[in-house]
């Protein structure tokens, strides 16, 4: 389905609406700052390289104890 000018604005509409003109841009600006720390997020994750392990740490803080698991042969 293909939205049609009129679709739009009948979207911008309702939002004008419900949010009133003078919420609209700190909701706007609230939108932009977080997409920039998404960005910001997923730059950071791209940069860390995958095969490193993330240390896992206990309620008390203290770093976790290798668990030591048998291998089963067949």
């Amino acid at each position: 389905m293909a939205w049609g000018p009129w679709q739009i604005l009948l979207v911008l509409a309702i939002i004008l609406l419900l949010f009133g003109g003078k919420k609209l841009p700190e909701l706007a600006h609230s939108l932009g700052k977080s997409l920039g720390e998404f960005k910001k997020g997923k730059e950071e994750g791209d940069k860390e390289p995958a095969s490193k392990p993330a240390a896992q740490v206990t309620q008390q803080g203290e770093p976790a104890k290798e668990v030591v698991t048998p291998e089963v042969v067949k």
